[in-house]
């Protein structure tokens, strides 16, 4: 259940009766609130190996958004980070897309997947042919939606530079109800949540704690989870992926939470404030954009481990209000967004989904 996933459980509870497609479904993977709904999947579902190797599979991601039958319905909203908007919706239906980010590893965090020294062999030939087609397909499908809500203002202007499409701009929930301080001060270590994929730039984080001066957590699984573990230095821990409640429990022990990428929005760093901790954020992107410098975390500006671990130590001149991290925090509840995303769509409902469209490419 990372951000995607959240969104998703209050689009689902904003549109009880309205069932959910999706390319796969890992039965387990989500929200019993989720489970139980009435999901349809596409034939990706039934390719070999696809819930641990679906990312293999992205060239078909398209032909399989194209594939969903969506005739029957007059709205449809898309929750897209990959190919999600490029559905089809009937002649006369209005389509809605919350866009998390158009296609980051296409686009411009293209090098983060596909730039030198991360292909080999038949991949460093075929990559660059997929990608073209995909950056095409992405651009080529943004027409169909109706209107855009973007997770970010960073977000907001991808959207306007790769889509030449204006959008709203509705951050995405925290869950503040379950994600709350216990009273007690912050521990020894310094904590990572994270998906362990190229463009969230953990090796980061990991060259500015190799010294070991301070005990550093991670959390999260993914494809690059073995080359990171090897990297890291002494005083550094993986715990892959953790339930909530464990997660919870970390962020409330930690001193602070660190984020190296750029992020289309970064919802780690508010759920550590709802819990009465800090952030340490890279000074690009939407995280930049939830991080108050001295008052609910610090920025670092360069990308490299150098500026991080300035950052980092900074933290030891610095006290942070528990109750102003978590005040900032409740400004992006769940209910919040649910109310300005229902006002949203009626509000577009209403002006009858004329299309706006930007003149900045």
């Amino acid at each position: 259940m990372r951000g995607g996933e959240k969104v998703l459980l209050s689009l689902a509870r904003l549109f009880p009766e309205a069932p959910i497609f999706t390319l796969l479904h890992v039965r387990g993977s989500v929200a019993p609130e989720l489970e139980s709904r009435d999901i349809r999947t596409t034939f990706v579902q039934h390719l070999p190996r696809v819930a641990t190797h679906y990312r293999q599979y992205l060239p078909l991601f398209p032909a399989a958004a194209a594939s969903i039958d969506l005739s029957g319905f007059d709205l449809v909203i898309s929750s897209s980070h990959c190919v999600a908007k490029g559905v089809r919706v009937a002649p006369g239906a209005a389509h809605v897309c919350y866009c998390h980010t158009p296609m980051r590893y296409v686009l411009d965090r293209y090098d983060d997947y596909f730039g030198p020294g991360r292909l080999s062999g038949a991949a460093a030939m075929v990559v660059p042919t997929i990608a073209e087609g995909l950056r095409a397909w992405d651009v080529a499908t943004a027409a169909g939606v109706h209107r855009y809500v973007a997770n970010s203002a960073h977000v907001a202007g991808r959207i306007r530079r790769y889509y030449g499409r204006e959008a709203a701009v509705i951050p995405p929930p925290v869950d503040t109800d379950f994600f709350t301080p216990d009273g007690d001060g912050p521990g020894e270590y310094d904590l990572v949540v994270s998906a362990l994929v190229p463009y969230k730039r953990v090796e980061l984080i990991l060259d500015a704690y190799r010294d070991g001066r301070r005990p550093l957590k991670v959390v999260g699984g993914g494809p690059d989870f073995a080359r990171l573990r090897a990297r890291a230095g002494r005083g550094t821990e993986f715990l892959g992926p953790v339930d909530d409640r464990a997660l919870r429990e970390l962020y409330r022990r930690c001193r602070a939470v660190i984020m190296a990428s750029v992020e289309d929005f970064g919802i780690v760093p508010l759920e550590a404030m709802a819990c009465g901790r800090p952030a340490v954020v890279f000074g690009e992107g939407g995280g930049r954009e939830t991080v108050l410098p001295g008052q609910t975390g610090v920025l670092f500006e360069e990308p490299t481990a150098v500026s991080l671990r300035a950052a980092v130590d900074s933290l030891e001149g610095l006290r942070f209000n528990t109750t102003a991290l978590r005040a900032h925090a409740e400004a992006y509840r769940r209910q919040v967004f649910e109310a300005r995303f229902r006002a949203f769509v009626e509000e577009a409902l209403a002006d009858g989904f004329i299309p706006t469209h930007s003149h900045a490419w």
